[in-house]
């Protein structure tokens, strides 16, 4: 690497942990020229992206500017966190994108799915007892990779750019280097122990025997080797070959499940987003496997029919608290969208809805029985990491992926990275808590090749010229995260700032605790709600949001939540 380059990498480690990056502080990432964009005299507005990295968001700028589409920044970005973001962003993992291109609305899921062999009993001991640990720890823990498969279709189907193009930002990074981020220190110090049982981590990421400080510039030539490969081959260069091969060799030696053709098998699957209204905005959300959707939606059309922001502070929390209760409930009867019994769409049919709205006592609290039918009734570490873009034309891609648990299972691939947990996300013993404390039913219980439940909640939205894209991080409080941003920008009409910045509620209905931010409600707001019977709980975080606008007229803005060290910028 030239030495002005290596200089000026060594200068970003103040920047690259800002919450919330504008143009011109993500200019000083030009000192990576990943892309070499072309100088404009009279630059016309390109787009805006946010992400969980400087880097990587920066990446996704230069791509709008060199005339790509929101699909190419989006590919290009979740590429780079594969790198940059290695707690979260990954090629092993999975994740789900809700896009708008010109009217044309479509959800994909490139979630992962069980392994051929795994079955209902995999993480049971002889008992049935969930066995320690076997979900979460280790490649047993893993599920069937599918990031590679769906990046390569939201960039098949909506893509401008040539593939090539898309990919080369991220094999860069990885060959010639990038700035380890004071967040990934953080995280890697953080589980360390975890970590240190894994010896292909510790040879990566631990260098020297420890966590690498914040501005260490690290390259990932196995990482950027496959990256190469997949620029040339699609998906082809994961999941079938020599990789594919040697992954499953590793991942069988280490007790996974893993096989080959587990791996050359997989599909992404196109499907209809859940819509639905709020503030006067249109909405488009993930449907199953993802609950996401599905409550964003329940709970808008309760506090919709209670005209919740005409209500005072206690009330409107009150109703929050309530409605959010009811769609977590909800999710107890949801899983793949094969193995559940009914129709999904008919949890948000209007009169489901306004019969859900009439049964709330505004006077008390509801209690959180645990189920007692097989169907509803009328009828996720949470290291995740979300992006959001908008281009020039209005276009719109949200973004989650995930490995489950920071840095997934903590067994680590050179030429793939860390492979997910997400198998903890089934109902490995149904009706009892999982990772993130949901109790999940028997329609998500583990079985072959199904998709895992989960929380991810990609969002986008449009009203009349003016275009929104957001989504979060935060396992179960995901679907919290999204509808409070929604409910403060689009609702109370508070800028994009504001309406993040705002401290967030989470309810999940088990357990049956009302979860607050610090400076959440004032002091008589929460006693109030004691009295009505809530349990208030304080929670340090309540998700981690992106999100992305453009503005009648034209403005772009973007917005990384304050709560962590992220990154959002125009162009």
């Amino acid at each position: 690497m030239p030495r002005e380059k290596s200089d000026i990498l060594g200068s970003l480690r103040g920047s690259i942990n800002a919450a919330s990056v504008r143009k011109t502080v993500l200019s000083g990432l030009l000192a990576l020229v990943l892309l070499s964009p072309t100088a404009e005299a009279h630059p016309k507005p390109h787009g805006a992206v946010a992400s969980g990295d400087a880097q990587a968001t920066e990446i996704g700028l230069q791509v709008l500017q060199r005339g790509g589409n929101a699909a190419d920044a989006a590919v290009a970005t979740a590429l780079a966190l594969a790198v940059t973001l290695p707690q979260a962003g990954n090629i092993a993992g999975g994740g789900f994108a809700v896009t708008r291109f010109g009217t044309k609305l479509d959800a994909l899921d490139f979630r992962e799915v069980a392994p051929a062999a795994a079955h209902r009993a995999t993480y049971l001991d002889e008992r049935g007892r969930p066995v320690p640990g076997a979900s979460t720890i280790g490649p047993l823990a893993a599920g069937i990779p599918g990031t590679p498969s769906g990046l390569f279709a939201l960039h098949e189907r909506h893509g401008r750019l040539p593939w090539t193009e898309v990919v080369k930002p991220a094999e860069r990074l990885a060959r010639r280097g990038f700035v380890v981020s004071e967040r990934t220190a953080e995280n890697l110090a953080k589980r360390t122990q975890r970590l240190s049982r894994f010896p292909e981590a510790v040879a990566t990421w631990f260098p020297g025997g420890a966590a690498p400080a914040p501005g260490r510039r690290m390259v990932l030539p196995e990482l950027a080797a496959s990256l190469r490969s997949y620029a040339r081959l699609g998906p082809d260069a994961f999941l079938r070959g020599p990789r594919a091969k040697e992954v499953v060799a590793a991942v069988q030696a280490a007790g996974g499940l893993w096989t080959e053709e587990d791996l050359a098998s997989y599909e992404v699957a196109w499907r209809q987003p859940v819509r639905f209204r709020l503030g006067g905005w249109q909405l488009a959300s993930m449907p199953l496997p993802s609950s996401g959707g599905l409550i964003l939606a329940e709970v808008a059309g309760i506090l919709e029919r209670h005209e919740h922001a005409e209500h005072g502070l206690a009330d409107q929390a009150h109703l929050r608290a309530e409605a959010l209760r009811r769609a977590f409930a909800d999710r107890f009867f949801l899983g793949d969208p094969g193995s559940v019994g009914f129709d999904p769409r008919a949890l948000v049919r209007g009169q489901r809805l306004t019969a859900l709205a009439a049964d709330i006592d505004m006077s008390r609290a509801s209690r959180s029985e645990p189920p007692t039918s097989s169907a509803p009734v009328g009828l996720e570490s949470d290291e995740t990491t979300h992006l959001s873009v908008v281009d020039a034309d209005g276009n719109l891609v949200a973004l989650t992926t995930t490995l489950n648990g920071a840095f997934g299972c903590g067994w680590f691939h050179p030429a793939w990275g860390f492979l997910n947990n997400e198998m903890d996300d089934f109902a490995t013993a149904p009706g009892r808590p999982n990772l993130y404390g949901l109790i999940q039913g028997a329609a998500n219980e583990v079985g072959p090749g199904k998709r895992m439940l989960s929380s991810m909640s990609p969002t986008v939205g449009w009203k009349g010229p003016e275009r929104l894209a957001l989504g979060a991080r935060g396992g179960s409080r995901i679907p919290s995260a999204v509808l409070h941003v929604l409910l403060e920008h689009v609702v109370f009409e508070k800028d994009l700032t504001e309406a993040m910045s705002s401290p967030r509620l989470h309810h999940q209905w088990l357990p049956d605790a009302f979860q607050l931010e610090e400076g959440a409600l004032p002091a008589a707001v929460r006693q109030e709600l004691r009295e009505r019977g809530h349990q208030l709980r304080r929670r340090e975080e309540i998700g981690e949001v992106q999100a992305v606008r453009r503005h009648r007229g034209g403005r772009f803005e973007a917005v990384s939540d304050p709560r962590t060290k992220g990154a959002a910028g125009t162009r």
